[in-house]
């Protein structure tokens, strides 16, 4: 038997025998772990659009540039060369994490970080945005209207949408 199983069983008979009022004091959960089930923690990278001018300056942040462009020739839309000047747009990372028994259409909470010089994330809307596991694989798919939390020295740079999934 593992470590943590023999801890368990010895817990359990511990507060068995040593009566009412143990019992009250140490639950199982508090005293064992079951290996293997734990969070995992995702990552991503996306853009978050329809931001009313208070997105990144695409001229001093090359990566949303960049990013913008790719996005736009894989629908389709050929810009190089063009001169882009728009303020509507943030390159962002997102985080999340997957609970331990997650399945496929789990809804998680995911958080949505400024990457650039926005000024706000307020109003704008997350593209889909894959979220990587350590291991290199999708395992949750991010998209939505982005939630900005209200903090003590006012609005954060920090979004929040409610709407990941698990893939």
């Amino acid at each position: 038997m593992t470590t943590t199983l023999r801890a368990a069983l010895l817990a359990v008979l511990l507060t068995a025998f040593a009566g009412p009022n143990a019992g009250a004091t140490s639950r199982i959960k508090d005293l064992a772990n079951i290996e293997g089930v734990r969070q995992n923690q995702l990552i991503g990278y996306g853009l978050v659009v329809g931001l009313n001018g208070t997105g990144d300056t695409l001229n001093n942040i090359p990566f949303t540039k960049q990013s913008l462009t790719a996005m736009l020739e894989r629908l389709g839309v050929n810009i190089r060369g063009q001169t882009l000047r728009t303020g509507n747009v943030a390159a962002v990372m997102v985080t999340a994490n997957l609970p331990p028994f997650g399945t496929q259409g789990t809804r998680i909470d995911i958080t949505v970080s400024s990457l650039g010089d926005a000024k706000s994330l307020q109003g704008g809307m997350l593209l889909v945005t894959p979220l990587l596991g350590a291991d290199g694989n999708v395992y949750a798919v991010g998209q939505g209207s982005v939630a900005i939390r209200q903090e003590a020295c006012g609005i954060s740079m920090l979004g929040r949408r409610a709407i990941g999934r698990a893939a």
